[in-house]
């Protein structure tokens, strides 16, 4: 890669950001007061380190020093989400293909030095939801400055591994321009007495620690030799050996050749064909051309390879979806494809917000252009649009394969935090690990009428800080697409559904679909089942059944004192529960056999053309019954304290858990959120003393699947 082109990502100097929230622990005694610091994504330089001192916020470390039982942010940084499998439903469109190109993504989610492990204070972040077109993630960054091996903070790894994609750790060895220091890239591959290379079982070592898939490697430093090359290639075999027998992968960026120098090649070619081979992909460097990318392929299957595992390199960190690329080099239409698709720097689409359109909702418009394109809908391609979208080429894959599935259409970030439709914490927050497994096709809407517009909407939510929010003069029903699954059915299982209307008055069916679609792009073979048998208007208006249900006007406000309950619905007789002007209804399947490969939803208007605002905040496929609540986590601890910032741990909870909360006791009795995580270690801030307490008192709960609580465990911190 020709530095010109490159943003290298420099953060000495920074600000170090806040975190989502506080957390909670239990100690016999407090620990010592010691500098209690933020937990941040981990970075190291191979060996040797810079000459002078680091910047502010800068920590720097070595990696052959590093060991996992002294990694005193391990608990924060180490993902808990395994990869889930995943398979490729009947494709959304004619055009988009199965078996053929697949999708990388190289994104910075942060500053090298200062990415916090746990999310953040604000809404502002690159919360990417389009999991379904992407095969390989790269966790991008690294500096001279900082680091130049960056691992993936948890979050990120949760939120992936959640919609079954791998995610890498990144090797920058950045060009000299940029710092670089050729000793950097000895020190990466030197070797021991018996020959092996000792940073590659620390790299397999880290990745198995914190639970991610592997590495990327960049080496674009100059000056080798013959000698140098061959050492690195050394490294990448013994690097992908390892890596293999922990289930990790490799992946080579076109940029040293075998000789040890640096050369972009743009292709496939003698000079790093044998890294090719002994790597599991390649990133192809963006100066490819049609022929060099047709050349590519050609030679790839010569050696045995699918041509698949090259990543045609597109550069969109500068115009996003506005980059011109000569597609048909990659995807050509009508023809097999040619090569993968590597995009470097699609974060763009939040990039490139003005400071005064950064809500998550200008965000999320901009990354479903990016990856669905103009149309906004993957079953119907706009032919024009120049930029063709991963949805138009690649048949999006889902992980929902087992019952409970339930998703509250959280995309990790948010303006607010709610519980049953209530704020509890009103301040902007990130998190990425509580991202729920989102509707892949975004947004399918079938009708014969007017298009209502479907987005993810944050001013209001049932759980988290998103629902889906479907607006417009509806005239005709409409057909809304929302998971393509592989859920058993058995005689007792029920769909929940929780929903509101705030104008216009509906007609609800759930959709469900027991075969697959007759071919890519087809409707489903839906059956539409009743969920309320009159119809849903405005808040407060609501009608079930023949019964009239007063289901109040939502208050936004923070609601301390409340206390987390499971998604479904008591058993009343109406099979309905009405909080906060959001209606939780149970729905039986009766009649459906075997595996349901579709889930959506169909309005139908009831008082003509009129302007409809409907909301859909939940959705579970459960046995029907109470759920179990799961098990309490244990040994709630204080680990680090100094004054009001403390570190917080706990064991995890036996059996599956989606995530725990944390809350803060007062004296009053009212019940403080704090924040939510996957991970079992929590930090906070700047907490202080309140209504004459003596100490503070925090409560740890796991969350199941079905968004139901377990009891809490305990911890006090004495003041």
């Amino acid at each position: 890669m020709n530095p010109t082109r490159r943003t290298v990502l420099l953060a000495a100097g920074a600000a170090a950001l806040t975190t989502a929230g506080p957390t909670a622990g239990t100690a016999a005694a407090a620990p010592r007061a010691t500098t209690v610091t933020p937990p941040y994504a981990a970075y190291w330089y191979p060996d040797s380190l810079p000459a002078g001192s680091p910047g502010p916020g800068i920590t720097w470390r070595s990696l052959k020093s590093w060991r996992a039982a002294d990694d005193p942010d391990l608990a924060f940084n180490a993902a808990t989400v395994p990869l889930a499998a995943r398979f490729t439903p009947t494709p959304a469109n004619p055009t988009a293909r199965t078996g053929q190109a697949r999708v990388q993504a190289l994104v910075s989610f942060g500053p090298t030095s200062a990415n916090p492990s746990q999310g953040s204070a604000t809404a502002d972040y690159y919360a990417l939801t389009h999991w379904a077109y992407l095969d390989e993630l790269v966790f991008w960054g690294g500096s001279a400055g900082e680091g130049l091996i960056l691992a993936p903070n948890a979050p990120v790894v949760d939120a992936a591994h959640r919609h079954g994609v791998p995610v890498l750790g990144n090797v920058f060895l950045p060009p000299a321009a940029y710092g670089g220091q050729l000793q950097w890239t000895r020190d990466l591959v030197q070797q021991d007495a018996a020959g092996h290379y000792p940073l590659a079982a620390q790299l397999v070592a880290v990745a198995a620690a914190y639970g991610f898939d592997g590495w990327f490697l960049n080496a674009e430093t100059g000056g080798g030799n013959t000698a140098l090359g061959t050492a690195v290639l050394g490294f990448v075999k013994e690097l992908k050996a390892l890596a293999a027998a922990k289930g990790q992968r490799v992946t080579w960026y076109d940029a040293m050749t075998v000789n040890g120098t640096v050369s972009w090649q743009g292709a496939l070619t003698s000079q790093n064909q044998a890294f090719f081979q002994a790597a599991d992909t390649m990133f192809v460097d963006f100066r490819w051309s049609a022929a060099s990318l047709a050349s590519s392929g050609t030679k790839a299957d010569r050696l045995g390879r699918s041509r698949y595992d090259l990543w045609a390199g597109v550069d969109v960190e500068s115009n996003g979806s506005g980059t011109y690329v000569d597609w048909d080099a990659i995807v050509p239409a009508g023809k097999p494809h040619v090569t993968s698709i590597g995009f470097y720097r699609p974060e763009w689409t939040r990039n490139q917000l003005p400071a005064d359109r950064r809500a998550p909702g200008d965000f999320h418009a901009a990354d479903d252009r990016f990856w669905t394109g103009r149309s906004m809908d993957p079953s119907r391609p706009d032919p024009g649009d120049p930029w063709r979208a991963p949805a138009v080429s690649v048949a999006d894959r889902s992980t929902v394969t087992s019952v409970p599935f339930a998703t509250v259409f959280n995309t990790g970030h948010g303006l607010r935090w709610y519980e049953e439709g209530a704020v509890v914490s009103d301040s902007p927050w990130n998190h990425l690990g509580l991202q729920d497994r989102l509707p892949s096709r975004r947004w399918v809407v079938r009708t014969a009428g007017t298009r209502p517009t479907v987005a993810f909407d944050f001013a209001d939510a049932w759980r988290g800080g998103s629902s889906v929010l479907v607006a417009g003069e509806l005239d005709q029903p409409v057909v809304l697409d929302l998971y393509a699954t592989r859920l058993p059915l058995a005689v007792n299982t029920v769909v929940d559904l929780t929903f509101r209307s705030e104008s216009g008055g509906v007609n609800v069916e759930l959709a469900v679909a027991t075969a697959p679609p007759s071919g890519p792009g087809t409707t489903p073979p839906y059956r539409y089942l009743t969920v309320n048998s009159v119809n849903t208007r405005a808040v407060g208006q609501t009608t079930i059944g023949g019964t009239r249900v007063n289901s109040g006007q939502a208050e936004t406000r923070v609601n301390s004192g409340h206390r987390p309950t499971p998604l479904t619905p008591r058993t009343d007789g109406t099979g309905v529960n009405p909080v906060n002007s959001w209606q939780t209804v149970t729905i039986p399947l009766t009649g459906l056999s075997g595996t349901a490969h579709a889930l959506g939803i169909r309005l139908t208007p009831t008082d003509g053309a009129t302007p409809v605002r409907w909301r859909l905040g939940g959705l579970a496929v459960r046995p029907d019954g109470t759920p179990p609540a799961p098990a309490a986590p244990s040994a709630a601890r204080v680990t680090a304290a100094d004054g009001g910032d403390l570190r917080l741990a706990w064991n995890p909870a036996p059996g599956p858990v989606r995530h725990y909360t944390l809350h803060r006791l007062l004296a009053d009795g009212t019940r403080r959120f704090l924040g939510a995580t996957g991970q079992r270690a929590w930090f906070v801030a700047g907490l202080r003393p309140e209504q004459g307490e003596p100490a503070a008192r925090f409560e740890v709960r796991a969350v199941g699947e079905l968004y139901n609580a377990s009891a809490p465990v305990t911890v006090t911190h004495p003041w």
